[in-house]
């Protein structure tokens, strides 16, 4: 891949945008993309670099898009003889092996609550590359002090917080405040406006009491149905660090789905078995 274009799969990657990159992995004969000939293809359809051009580009683009969709890389063969059977419409005449792969949008968080799990968030995220930004209406509680490697650190009310932030940047959004009252100032603002993952820090107590008062609000409940609370995977975990060693977990296992096959696999493993 050349430098142009790798520089643009930097840039998508920054702007947390998933893409597929499908590359020209082994060549047989007379083709028109080289060993090792790139082509980027974005989730709105944008292409960028070339596989040969042709029939063979075109079906190359159609099946990145439903890489897209799966999630899931894929390893292709053509042909590029018109004259064989499953042949493209091609006088090549020769064939190529082209690997496609799912590039994922990096995760992207806005932490509202600068507390201890904040924190502890904070001090995983930059090992595995995760962008975050965080927010508080407490200047002592978002400095970088506690917050050294975020992208952003903005003192703000919730009242203002899709004023700071544009809510189309984040691809999580986590409610960790130390103030019932503010995190439902948050939260009501939040499921309207921002269109991504939104989760909630609460006991079940609490969170009773909030989904309730935010009925009381108006909060539809298909809004209070986008609300993920408890966060995390359930692992029993009870201390900040052990809190956001499973909430990195539940994001780690969302970027990479489970094939439907082994999924399948595991409920028959897990069934009882039949009298």
């Amino acid at each position: 891949m050349d430098r142009t274009l790798t520089r643009r799969a930097l840039e998508l990657m920054d702007a947390h945008q998933p893409f597929v990159r499908a590359t020209v992995v082994r060549t047989v004969g007379s083709v028109p993309g080289k060993l090792g000939a790139t082509m980027l293809v974005t989730g709105s359809g944008a292409i960028f670099g070339t596989v040969g051009g042709a029939a063979l580009e075109e079906t190359v683009k159609e099946i990145a898009a439903k890489v897209m969709v799966d999630r899931r890389g894929d390893l292709r063969h053509f042909d590029l003889q018109a004259w064989r059977p499953g042949g493209l419409p091609s006088l090549c005449g020769g064939s190529v092996d082209i690997a496609l792969e799912y590039v994922p949008a990096r995760p992207h968080l806005l932490l509202w609550g600068g507390g201890h799990v904040g924190q502890a968030l904070a001090t995983l995220l930059p090992t595995l590359e995760y962008d975050f930004s965080v927010a508080d209406d407490r200047p002592e509680w978002v400095g970088e002090d506690r917050f050294p490697h975020a992208d952003r650190r903005e003192v703000v009310e919730p009242s203002r917080l899709w004023e700071v932030f544009d809510p189309a940047a984040y691809t999580h959004l986590y409610v960790l405040g130390y103030d019932a009252g503010r995190d439902l100032d948050v939260l009501e603002r939040s499921v309207e406006r921002f269109p991504n993952f939104i989760g909630l820090i609460a006991s079940t107590s609490k969170r009773m009491h909030m989904w309730a008062e935010l009925r009381r609000r108006g909060v539809a409940e298909a809004q209070l149905a986008r609300i993920r609370s408890p966060i995390g995977l359930p692992i029993g975990a009870q201390s900040p660090a052990e809190i956001a060693v499973s909430v990195v977990a539940e994001i780690v296992r969302t970027a990479h789905p489970e094939p439907a096959e082994r999924a399948a696999a595991r409920e028959e493993d897990a069934a009882p078995p039949q009298p």
